[in-house]
């Protein structure tokens, strides 16, 4: 039966992370009197900022380093500047030290990064160029919903050159440097995925793409001003979010057109009973998860004391020595193990926002990743390799926070025995998503619009996006809308 002529349709989203808010922004855009209720005190799922060892120290929870964002093809239409999100920049998005005391820089400028890759930076110019150029329009074919027709199948496929193999089989078909080899690497590392994997190598493309379309920028006061910003915009339109709101069971919500999932699988199967058919429940729970992660957040005296000083041009360092080194780290997490090296992504965002720390005062945000669910502990082999490349680091620590996957979850029910991704993305699951029939499940009005759908994980927003916008077709398809 439609609605009354004239009723204003009703949307609940559940979950504030930036993909929820992404899909109330998008429904509220179009008219849909828009509810999201959040689990926690504060909106922004894993892109939240919190002061997790000292006061005055403000630390982002997940997401510390935003390419996807700063280039989202739904974000960069939105007036989140007006609403409080600056982007900070810095010189370089990107340092890898090595043994031998220099850092291999991933420079912002082609001309730059040609210069500092040396004999292969013709052949990563080569690569990334003419993909750089034309972000605009590659972003809205990668970032759409799957399967779907491309819009620049031409541009598309020349992605899909570099981007469908193994992170091993493009590195060492196009590089001839270990230098060159080792900063691929630990791009592709990002994928989660043993680099001779095939797909590994597009995590690799992706970011160093976007290192030189739009910059690896963070946000001033931490990854809580992407979620402040979408929140506050969301309120002009006239949307609402509650906060400390967890949702138990879908019939807790008010009556609704439509209800947006901002959740994985395993939790969608959790509140949604008998709304769901058994066929759609059996496939949610065959849905996979992907390793978790090992993140530790410091409060430091000082920056961290890179013997390769240019490290300290850079908001993000890959600390992983060689592509060897990083391969066989990626490796161990796949086998149930961490390497004696761990592979680690490192933040210093204090270097370049001094509002998140005391003055003269820094923190760091640091993680590898380890087998889902892992219950060790890693810390010692952790700092190790930092101090590794930062003889003296350990000596700057005031204070420390360790967050095993199981600590994660507890923070950000999403976060399914520590993975960060929304689930493995293997290339048959990246494919295959229990979303294959567009972010719709069994249930008419109920949708899935989590990083468990496609694009996947990072703050971008466009599975909200995408998942909106199949509401609001099959809402127009109604009468009276």
């Amino acid at each position: 039966m439609p609605p009354p002529p004239n009723r204003r349709r009703k949307a609940c989203i559940i979950g504030a992370g930036p993909n929820g808010l992404a899909a109330a922004i998008a429904l509220a855009e179009a008219g849909v009197d828009v509810e999201v209720f959040e689990a926690e005190p504060q909106p922004g799922g894993a892109a939240r900022t919190l002061e997790l060892t000292l006061p005055g120290f403000h630390h982002d929870f997940g997401s510390a380093v935003h390419p996807l964002a700063a280039g989202s093809p739904f974000f960069s239409t939105l007036p989140l500047h007006d609403y409080g999100l600056e982007w900070i920049h810095s010189p370089a998005p990107l340092a890898h030290p090595l043994d031998d005391g220099t850092a291999v820089m991933l420079e912002r400028s082609f001309g730059d990064a040609q210069t500092a890759l040396g004999e292969d930076g013709p052949a990563w110019r080569k690569m990334m160029e003419p993909l750089a150029s034309r972000w605009a329009r590659l972003a809205r074919d990668i970032l759409r919903p799957l399967p779907a027709l491309p819009r620049h199948p031409l541009l598309l496929a020349r992605f899909a050159l570099s981007a469908l193999p193994s992170a091993n089989f493009v590195a060492h078909r196009r590089f001839r440097t270990s230098r060159a080899r080792a900063l691929y690497a630990g791009l592709a590392a990002h994928s989660v995925l043993r680099l001779d994997q095939p797909a590994s190598a597009s995590f690799a493309l992706v970011m160093g793409i976007t290192a030189h379309a739009v910059g690896w920028p963070i946000p001033c006061g931490g990854a809580r001003s992407i979620a402040n910003a979408l929140s506050s915009y969301l309120s002009a339109l006239g949307g609402r979010v509650h906060t400390s709101a967890r949702v138990d069971d879908l019939q807790e919500l008010p009556p609704c057109d439509i209800t947006m999932c901002d959740l994985t699988p395993r939790q969608l199967l959790q509140i949604s009973n008998e709304k769901l058919t058994p066929r759609y429940r059996n496939r949610l729970a065959k849905y996979r998860y992907g390793p978790g992660v090992f993140k530790v957040d410091y409060a430091l005296s000082s920056p961290i004391p890179w013997k390769a000083t240019e490290c300290l041009r850079a908001a993000t360092v890959h600390v992983g020595g060689s592509m060897e080194e990083t391969a066989a780290s990626e490796a161990a997490v796949s086998q149930g193990k961490v390497a004696d090296r761990p592979f680690i992504i490192i933040v210093q965002p204090t270097l370049f926002d001094p509002t998140r720390a005391p003055a003269g005062k820094h923190i760091a945000w640091a993680y590898c990743h380890v087998p889902n669910g892992w219950r060790g502990d890693c810390l010692t082999a952790f700092e190790d390799q930092i101090e590794r490349f930062a003889p003296g680091f350990r000596d700057c620590i005031l204070a420390r926070r360790v967050f095993s996957p199981a600590d994660l979850e507890d923070m950000d029910a999403n976060l399914v025995g520590g993975d960060i991704g929304g689930g493995a993305v293997d290339l048959s699951q990246l494919l295959f998503r229990p979303t294959w029939r567009h972010y719709r499940t069994s249930a008419r009005n109920i949708y899935l619009c989590s990083s468990s759908t496609p694009p996947g994980g990072a703050v971008h927003g466009m599975c909200g996006y995408n998942a909106a916008q199949i509401a609001l077709r099959r809402l127009k398809a109604s009468a009276n809308f």
